[in-house]
């Protein structure tokens, strides 16, 4: 479902990134094929200095579908990013692949909180994250950082995924106490 960033995804992922239905909510925008390989070579570079996470997702196939990442890693925190190409949209991609995303990040890396920031009139978003049980809408709750993000225009909400409240709804909706010991001891 998901594997580390490479280039040899480089073509298939820049193909599904220029849909105009995408494109606009792609956080690292690249005009042309040659732009997108020099910026994911950057993201893998990135990413072994420990500055962000990258991630290919994958269909059941293992062909690239879009990507996950975390940014502007700093204090245990960071911010989520992640785009499906448009075939792909609505057909049951994105919650696993968060859910895999979350477990390296929170059990693995030593991430305490992810935060998202979505555009306002980026309905589908809004409505994807808030039917997440371990999402809080973070616009009052971390006001400084909502501000922060909407200096200039209010553009953005913001929306925070702790590993607590992650951990809570793992443990709640984990079937056998063998996974939740598991979890505990993360």
């Amino acid at each position: 479902m998901l594997k580390k960033r490479d280039l040899h995804d480089s073509h298939t992922l820049y193909e599904l990134m220029t849909h105009p239905d995408v494109f606009p909510f792609v956080r690292q925008k690249a005009d042309s094929y040659e732009e997108f390989l020099f910026i994911t070579k950057q993201t893998i570079e990135a990413e072994e200095r420990g500055e962000l996470v990258s991630r290919t997702i994958l269909d059941e196939w293992g062909a690239p579908i879009g990507t996950i990442n975390l940014y502007d890693i700093e204090d245990q925190s960071g911010f989520l990013g992640t785009w499906l190409g448009k075939p792909y949209h609505g057909k049951g991609y994105n919650s696993p692949a968060k859910d895999a995303f979350f477990q390296e990040l929170f059990y693995e890396m030593g991430i305490e909180r992810v935060f998202m920031r979505i555009r306002k009139f980026n309905i589908r978003s809004i409505k994807a994250a808030e039917k997440l049980p371990y999402v809080i809408k973070a616009n009052e709750s971390r006001k400084t950082l909502y501000e922060q993000l909407n200096s200039s225009d209010e553009i953005y909400d913001l929306y925070e995924i702790s590993k607590d409240l992650y951990t809570f709804h793992l443990l709640r909706s984990s079937p056998t106490e063998t996974d939740n010991s598991q979890l505990l001891e993360a």
